[in-house]
């Protein structure tokens, strides 16, 4: 049924029916629901003080504004929602074992070690696959992640464990939350001589959040000082109560340095698994997992370490993993050998598709490459329509003025172009929430631009048209680029450490913050007598009390005690007949409030300025 709306345009009504909208849906889109003429919709919101075209992409409150006021129920489809029903449509589905019991066998468990920095991590695990990955680190922290797989023998036969190795600074919070979700148990090192830490803390809430069982190494038990009984005491408070005390948490004492007891720690990580856990997948159906890693490799294109949750992938393989898509090339092991399979909790790095995916994405297998492709271009498309969405920033009639007079919220538009998705991710979530205190409603930052590889001339383009600073952790510009950078004024900063990126765009932040100012009194006058000057109003005769009076400076007056009139101007000041520009303590004055005349005997003039108070 239609019922005319705002301005006498002819919309269906709702009669409170819900309307289920994907984020960064347009007005064409919900016209589309409601079988409506988009022009009519983008008249209604003209109406409601929005000037919103048909074909743009709304972020959420303008939908549940139109939606209101056509009496609909708008739902905005989450992006997992999204997903599935677009998987749905191509009769595919995530995150499922197919077949019968009989199908589903055993898998290795995948473990994700976590721990505060300098504690060990990359030691540990370095000594558990015997390989050096601490060479390729910057400042001590581990910049990339990556998955191995190693073997051990376990009740007379041998057994697979998957590690997941994430960075262990806390500025990776991002990073580590999405490690915890995708493994079965946690490792959490521990150093013996050093205890509990705030980051040890954070890795430990994130594992609990997750459900994941959590084994503790206690790490450098081969140092003077080191107290593992006091590591198990500290754990207590947080939930984890070592066998010995009568808990259900697994403690190792280890020394990586020393290569004590390593085996020890891969028993009891395949103990709690056979335990804690039922590990167990379909090798047969077609592969499914979780992107644990991707960069852009000069010489191989995109690479991408996937880790096979369920299913088995195999060479020539169509694969979408968000939305890049291709087919499976090569494969290789942690190792750089080429591999033809990888059954479940096997890592593995794959070679030829489109694009970069993002660390923590979805992959699956699916039958032909143009199903491949339809998916990717669409996901495409949806995460484009949300990110306008949610960064163009809602204009109505009422304020637009103000929004183009500029100053009512500085921004910082940031473009992050990393070596591989993992960093840029974190480096990103790291930024964004940077703690400004009381000023974050004052100041923004936008990250309006993100990839992987080298910095490109589109970059610098994108830069210029929105003034936004260009960050490269660990990656440097094209030839062109460079030159463009150069030619355009625009700002790019390098980075090899996460910590200089934070501190250097905090000091930006607050550097954009408009200025606070304290008041600082200069001093105050009493009134002896009122003059009336003709064409200039009344002069206040006074005797300064205190300070000094200063002519241009800023003035309140009081009255008993009470302020009658506030933000005033000393426009004049006279000592006798001559002009004078301050007057001090114990002198007589004359002094003019401009156009302010409602001034009486033992009225009291306070003068102060207002000085620019640095930020703490």
């Amino acid at each position: 049924m239609s019922a005319p709306s705002l301005g006498g345009v002819q919309v269906p009504r709702g009669n409170g029916a819900v309307l289920r909208l994907p984020r960064g849906a347009s007005l064409s889109d919900f016209a589309e629901k409601i079988d409506a003429n988009p022009a009519a919709l983008v008249t209604v919101m003209f109406h409601l003080g929005e000037m919103v075209t048909a074909t743009q992409s709304v972020n959420e409150e303008t939908l549940q504004l139109l939606g209101a006021e056509l009496n609909y129920q708008v739902q905005v489809v989450s992006p997992e929602d999204e997903d599935r029903e677009l998987l749905e449509t191509f009769d595919l589905k995530f995150g499922e074992d197919q077949g019968d019991d009989e199908h589903i066998i055993a898998r290795p468990p995948v473990v994700t070690v976590m721990g505060h920095v300098d504690h060990g991590k990359t030691r540990l695990l370095d000594a558990i696959r015997k390989t050096n990955v601490m060479g390729d680190e910057a400042g001590g922290i581990t910049q990339h992640i990556g998955a191995y797989q190693v073997h051990v023998e376990h009740d007379g036969q041998e057994r697979a464990i998957t590690f997941i190795d994430t960075p262990g600074h806390e500025a990776f919070t991002a990073m580590r939350a999405r490690g915890a979700a995708t493994t079965d148990i946690v490792v959490l090192v521990v150093a013996a001589d050093d205890g509990v830490m705030p980051q040890t803390i954070e890795a430990l809430n994130h594992a609990q959040a997750a459900g994941a069982p959590i084994v503790v190494a206690v790490n450098k038990i081969d140092k003077e000082d080191a107290n593992p009984a006091k590591v198990r005491q500290q754990l207590t408070e947080y939930g984890l109560v070592a066998e010995e005390y009568g808990g259900d948490t697994l403690f190792v004492d280890v020394s990586a340095r020393s290569n004590l007891h390593i085996d020890d720690l891969l028993e009891g990580i395949l103990l709690t698994a056979d335990a804690a856990l039922d590990l167990r997948a379909n090798p047969d159906q077609d592969a499914q997992g979780i992107v644990i890693e991707a960069r852009l490799d000069r010489g191989r294109g995109p690479v991408a370490t996937l880790l096979v949750q369920r299913g088995t992938l195999k060479v020539g393989d169509s694969v979408v993993a968000s939305d890049a898509f291709g087919r499976v090339r090569a494969m290789l092991d942690e190792n750089g050998d080429t591999v033809e399979e990888a059954p479940p909790s096997r890592p593995v790095q794959v070679l030829g598709l489109t694009s970069v995916p993002s660390a923590g994405d979805s992959f699956l297998v699916v039958d032909e490459d143009r199903i491949a492709r339809q998916i990717a271009d669409r996901r495409q498309a949806r995460e484009r329509n949300a990110l306008l969405a949610s960064s163009r920033r809602r204009v109505s009639l009422d304020d637009l003025d103000k929004a183009l007079a500029a100053g009512e919220v500085d921004q910082l538009n940031l473009i992050i172009k990393g070596d591989v998705s993992g960093s840029v991710e974190a480096l990103e979530d790291a930024l964004v929430n940077i703690d400004m205190g009381d000023d974050k409603e004052e100041v923004s930052l936008r990250v309006i631009g993100r990839g992987v590889g080298a910095i490109t001339e589109n970059d610098i383009n994108l830069a210029v048209a929105s003034d936004a600073v260009v960050i490269g952790f660990n990656v440097r510009p094209e030839g062109k680029a460079r030159e463009a950078a150069e030619r355009e004024g625009v700002d790019v900063r390098y980075y090899t450490v996460i910590y200089q990126a934070i501190e250097e765009i905090e000091a930006a932040l607050k550097g954009m913050l408009k200025p606070e100012f304290e008041e600082v009194q200069l001093g105050t006058a009493e009134v002896r007598e009122v003059f009336r000057v003709p064409r200039i109003g009344n002069i206040a005769g006074s005797l300064v009390r205190t300070g000094l009076i200063r002519r241009n400076s800023k003035a309140r007056l009081v009255r008993d005690g009470t302020v009658v009139a506030d933000n005033l101007t000393v426009e004049s000041l006279k000592r006798f007949k001559d002009d004078a520009t301050e007057v001090r303590e114990g002198y007589e004055c004359g002094i003019g409030l401009g156009s302010y005349n409602d001034i009486k005997i033992d009225d009291v003039i306070e003068t102060f300025e207002l000085r620019e108070k640095p930020r703490g």
